[in-house]
């Protein structure tokens, strides 16, 4: 009897049930496998380098940085208090899980030598009256090497550094109110003097 032929009283919907599961499974996308942390790593070193040397000077050293300060920076990339239009995506599609995970794998590799150049001596004697003036080593800790969620400036890239005090100035980058009002205090110039100090330390 063909189907179309079939009566309300004959119908069973039971056995249809197989081929229904079996077209279901067909259709549905293959679940992806989970990702390892190594692997989720590997995605960062496109952008930050397979070995902590980043591809563009406008992008940071993460090999070695403070880990507290690397899982606060995921979580406002996230949260959209950081903004990025790479690094946004990116962080919304990690649990805190993976970016705690993330931040201790990348806090225990060896920061990179970046080869930059020391500031001229005129350069870092106007660097060192600003932080005199404004103290960023009561953060930063002695020689610039951070301490827990405050990150290491010393050996980051100048061109980094420089774009991140004047995205605080202008208020671009808006997750840390404070260092704006560091960053307002002091010029540009004097921002321009700090950036060439701290990437040659």
């Amino acid at each position: 009897m063909g189907f179309a032929l079939m009566t309300h009283a004959h119908f069973r919907p039971a056995a249809l049930l197989p081929a229904v599961l079996v077209l279901t499974a067909a259709l549905l996308p293959a679940a992806a496998p989970a990702q390892t942390i190594d692997e989720k790593a590997h995605v960062c070193a496109g952008c930050h380098g397979e070995k902590g040397i980043p591809q563009q000077h406008l992008w940071p050293v993460i090999w070695g940085q403070q880990q507290g300060y690397l899982y606060l920076q995921l979580r406002d990339f996230k949260s959209g208090a950081r903004k990025d239009d790479m690094m946004s995506p990116i962080a919304e599609s990690l649990s805190r899980e993976d970016m705690q995970a993330l931040a201790l794998y990348f806090s225990q590799k060896p920061w990179p030598d970046l080869q930059q150049s020391r500031a001229p001596r005129e350069v870092s004697a106007r660097a060192q009256q600003v932080n005199n003036s404004v103290v960023c080593t009561s953060c930063h800790q002695a020689g610039f090497l951070g301490d827990s969620t405050q990150p290491r400036l010393a050996g980051q890239t100048k061109e980094y550094l420089q774009k991140s005090m004047l995205d605080f100035r202008t208020r671009t980058r808006g997750n840390n109110p404070g260092m704006t009002d560091f960053m307002l205090a002091i010029s540009e110039q004097d921002i321009a003097d700090l950036a060439a100090l701290l990437a040659g330390l």
